[in-house]
């Protein structure tokens, strides 16, 4: 069963029916899912789910998915030390969640379990998306699993093996020049699709949100002083948000929240340009691109959900170039073994600069989110030493 009771707009706060396929709210703000936290508590406790199985739904009772999943086994990723690059940077008590471990190489394999899970559930026999490779690449191998039809379009710059993940899947491909905003094109030439563009449904999020929780229970049920996020359409950002509100509201965890900070490129940082003047909502971003193509996304959806999650946490956001996103994948791997996605890096090089400028403290404990891992950008190096050769030149 689910303990679902609604879907609610955080914007004007009408409520509607969880039972149907949905999408937006008339008023275009994304649909959050509310659940009956009383009944939730009464039903399941922290040891209760300690003796689950390992993957996200040891949490079936905070998601909305009744019937059976389709799963992969995804979830439960790791929490790990990086305390030889934290000591060199300031934040000896550094850790990765690394969501590179997990199926189809990133984290974006949590939201499309549940999605698709619960799009299934619902009647959906053909899902519809845009996207910058590895949500579109996850869609399209749970959907096959699911055995329903997936389109995706993504732009022609995204990773090339999350197109041949696509393809393998069997899903309808349509290459794109440009960014994941012209992709969304696509969708208008479509018929009788659901359509589960980033936060255009609601459920994605809350497999996302799985993040959340499993720090929280990770840490023995307490969070970090910070999670340092990277942040495009900001699904992660805004689920680990919710995650940890649930999770106090249930008394599993304390009062305090940990800061969040959402990482941009400085190639395009919307969130980071409107966070800075103090706005709740986001200019789309003009000619947008970096090599840390998940977060490339010049116009979310989410903007004030991401806004509002770091105003009310004490947080910030940080965009960062894409030389010392480079830098650090690379001196990272060298430290501690672990080959990041650029985004992932683009954390890495807002902690440090974070630490720099005091936001920061050594005291604090820092988790870092890796999203997706490094083997799906075997380019990614030796633009690496091209930059830092380039640099060394300049210099």
């Amino acid at each position: 069963m689910t303990y679902l009771e609604l879907l609610e707009c955080p914007r004007c706060g009408t409520t509607h029916d969880p039972h149907v396929l949905q999408n937006l709210c008339g008023c275009g703000s994304p649909l959050l899912a509310r659940y009956d936290l009383g009944a939730v508590g009464k039903a399941v406790s922290k040891d209760d789910i300690a003796g689950r199985p390992a993957d996200l739904w040891r949490y079936r009772e905070l998601l909305p998915v009744a019937g059976d999943p389709v799963t992969l086994g995804e979830g439960w990723t790791p929490l790990l030390p990086a305390a030889r690059y934290g000591v060199q940077i300031g934040l000896p008590r550094l850790l990765i969640k690394d969501e590179g471990l997990i199926p189809t190489g990133s984290f974006k394999a949590r939201g499309a379990a549940v999605g698709v899970s619960r799009a299934r559930e619902l009647g959906a026999k053909h899902v519809a998306m845009p996207t910058n490779g590895n949500a579109g690449a996850a869609w399209a191998l749970y959907a096959a699993r699911a055995g329903i039809k997936a389109t995706i379009a993504m732009p022609t710059a995204a990773p090339a093996i999350t197109r041949e993940e696509c393809v393998a899947a069997g899903a309808d491909l349509h290459l794109v020049e440009g960014t994941i905003s012209d992709a969304a094109g696509v969708l208008a030439t479509l018929d009788e699709f659901f359509n589960v563009s980033t936060l255009k449904e609601p459920y994605r999020l809350e497999g996302k949100k799985t993040m959340g929780y499993e720090i929280a229970e990770q840490l023995g049920w307490r969070v970090p002083d910070v999670i340092v996020y990277p942040t495009g359409g900001g699904v992660g950002l805004i689920g680990i948000h919710k995650a940890l509100t649930e999770l106090r509201q249930l008394g599993w965890i304390g009062p305090r929240l940990p800061r969040l900070v959402a990482v941009q490129s400085t190639g395009c940082a919307p969130i980071v340009k409107a966070f800075s003047q103090g706005l709740r909502k986001a200019s789309p971003w003009i000619d947008a691109g970096t090599v840390a193509f998940g977060i490339n996304v010049p116009a979310p959806l989410g903007d004030e959900l991401m806004l509002d999650a770091l105003y009310e946490t004490g947080g910030t956001a940080l965009a960062v170039p894409d030389e010392e996103i480079l830098k650090d994948l690379k001196d990272f791997a060298g430290t501690e073994g672990m080959l990041l996605c650029p985004e992932g890096a683009a954390c890495l090089t807002a902690a440090r600069q974070l630490r720099a400028s005091g936001w920061l403290s050594p005291h604090d404990e820092v988790v870092v989110l890796n999203t997706g891992t490094g083997l799906k950008y075997p380019g990614m190096f030796s633009l690496s030493a091209h930059t830092e050769r380039a640099s060394s030149a300049a210099r």
